[in-house]
């Protein structure tokens, strides 16, 4: 059996024909290289959000099991066309559902969890010779249900397939080079990190950063998966090695660490609860469905939390439900971001805390609320002042 890589291509590397086609020559002539190749496909550009629109305009909240069947169409319309590019430009070329490659989830329509992968028919036509298309995102459930993973679902396959088939590398293709020490279009100095270790990248995949979905390097790395960052693109593929193993390549002193990177949601919402057991708030999370904690500290009856809303969709509704029956000085907004550090063990260094409080302050930026984590300190600020702080912030990564 040849070595197998497995690559993954989001949506923006597969909105169009002509990407399509440039991929298909690309993968083409690594299989000539003497890989055995299986890709990995979202759907095109939008397409996944034009198929909720049309849902949504039939339904406002769409039956899930229904909406699992509609959205998977997405990425069997890719991975069809990239199979017939594949064969137009020479090479065999076969194309896989989920469900066909053996992906088995539990029972959980929208945000399913992979349980099991059984990759027969992919490694039989490995053997053949063949280059595998595997529809991302979506598998089958133990009740032979189609379901989806959620966003981010395509690395998710791509990365239970890589453990599966003990593939060589796992490349996850997207419209940017790598991973970079901040946001690019915020931060202008940020750099390209050519490698980074699993701890790292799931520490930034948690709190915002869009390169590699978080579910997807906590698999990696439990199963010690190397993943790549890269660009779809580009001439020159060096983008980001994740290492597996979590850790650096070298010892690091504790008076050493410093930030790696400075990372922001998209939408969030922070709450300051009083009058509320942890229970119930438990409860009002799981109902705010497609809500993720970030951060959380709770004691008897209070909960100081920051939430990724990003999937959800009523977020006035969702405010609400937090706040009914707490206290009147309990707070719940929406016009705020998170800014976190991201590093190796520096939510336990002190003094790492303390200077970045520091120059906030002197930038008159005055945090809601700081929660640390081992490899994550997290700041939570207006949006008008999130831009900034990223800036202010970065400058310790420069200071290491």
């Amino acid at each position: 059996m040849k070595p197998i890589i497995i690559q993954k291509y989001g949506g923006s590397s597969v909105a169009t024909l002509e990407k399509l086609e440039a991929i298909a020559q690309r993968v083409v002539q690594r299989h000539a290289d003497g890989y055995g190749i299986v890709v990995v496909v979202s759907a095109m550009g939008n397409a996944t959000d034009e198929l909720l629109r049309q849902a949504s305009r039939i339904m406002p909240q769409p039956p899930a099991r229904e909406l699992d069947m509609l959205l998977s169409t997405g990425e069997r319309t890719t991975m069809a066309l990239l199979s017939i590019a594949i064969q137009k430009y020479g090479a065999e070329a076969i194309s896989f559902t989920g469900s066909q490659s053996g992906i088995i989830t539990n029972d959980s329509h929208a945000h399913a969890r992979i349980i099991a992968v059984r990759p027969y028919r992919i490694q039989d036509e490995l053997e053949k010779g063949k280059i595998v298309i595997v529809a991302g995102f979506q598998g089958t459930s133990y009740r032979n249900e189609i379901t989806t993973l959620g966003r981010g679902g395509s690395d998710m396959t791509a990365v239970a397939l890589a453990g599966a088939l003990s593939a060589e590398a796992c490349e996850i293709y997207s419209d940017v080079d790598g991973v970079y020490t901040a946001d690019p279009k915020v931060v202008l100095d940020a750099q390209k990190l050519d490698t980074l270790s699993s701890a790292d990248m799931m520490a930034m995949a948690q709190h915002g950063a869009k390169v590699l979905h978080d579910e997807a390097v906590a698999y990696a790395r439990r199963h010690q998966i190397a993943l790549h960052a890269k660009k779809s693109h580009a001439s020159q593929l060096t983008g980001t090695y994740i290492r597996p193993d979590g850790w650096p390549d070298y010892a690091i002193q504790a008076a050493e660490l410093r930030p790696t990177a400075v990372v922001s949601a998209k939408r969030v919402l922070w709450m300051d609860l009083y009058g509320i057991p942890l229970n119930l708030w438990l409860e009002r999370v799981a109902q705010a469905d497609g809500a993720r904690i970030f951060d959380c500290q709770a004691s008897d009856n209070h909960i100081s939390a920051l939430l990724d809303v990003w999937n959800c969709r009523d977020l006035e509704a969702i405010q609400n439900n937090f706040l009914e029956g707490c206290n009147p000085e309990s707070r719940c907004e929406r016009d705020v971001l998170n800014v976190t550090l991201v590093g190796e063990d520096i939510g336990r260094t002190l003094s790492i805390v303390s200077e970045a409080e520091s120059r906030l302050r002197q930038a008159q930026i005055t945090p809601k609320a700081t929660y640390c984590q081992a490899n994550a300190i997290t700041f939570v600020v207006s949006q008008s002042d999130a831009e900034n702080a990223s800036r202010i912030l970065h400058t310790l990564i420069k200071s290491s």
